[in-house]
């Protein structure tokens, strides 16, 4: 099933991504303000925060190069959104142990802050679904070969051992 040359499974794949890019540069711009902050008035700038912008830029900048069709074809995307997946749960504990518990009192910079962390959560469930997507569409769209001398290309359905030499 294709929609003007595109399959459903790239449509919502770019949808997915779509929405790894959206949230990706929401989290840089809500760390952003902070490190804007402390630049600003020359203080010190904490690495909590760099690693944050970091995480969300990467993100921000793989999502946008995934939604390029044929990079979705390569082993390297799976290994990657793992990875991904991987930092943004380690920036979501990092945030969270910081301001979950937090009572923000009126103060908009922490409500700011724990809103930005459940955007940190989000963005790693995305790129666990990514994860999980692109290796089972890798597994199923893999280049299959025969088991001895890989030049004959097998189907989808076809096993690997030959029927010929029946007793």
């Amino acid at each position: 099933m294709s929609i003007l040359g595109m399959t459903v499974s790239y449509l919502l794949f770019s949808l997915l991504h779509f929405v790894q890019f959206v949230l990706a540069v929401t989290v840089c711009g809500l760390y952003g303000v902070d490190l804007q902050r402390a630049r600003s008035q020359g203080k010190y700038i904490d690495g909590k925060w760099v690693y944050a912008e970091v995480v969300g830029g990467l993100g921000a900048l793989t999502a946008i190069l995934y939604l390029i069709p044929f990079i979705l074809r390569f082993a390297a995307v799976t290994i990657w959104s793992f990875v991904l997946f991987v930092l943004w749960i380690a920036l979501f504990g990092l945030f969270g142990s910081m301001y979950i518990h937090e009572d923000p009192e009126g103060d908009d910079d922490i409500q700011r802050m724990k809103n930005a962390v459940w955007v940190d959560l989000a963005n790693a469930l995305l790129w666990l679904i990514g994860f999980i997507a692109s290796a089972a569409y890798w597994w199923t769209h893999r280049d299959r070969r025969s088991r001895f001398t890989g030049r004959a290309k097998l189907g989808r359905n076809t096993s690997t051992r030959s029927t010929a030499w029946a007793a």
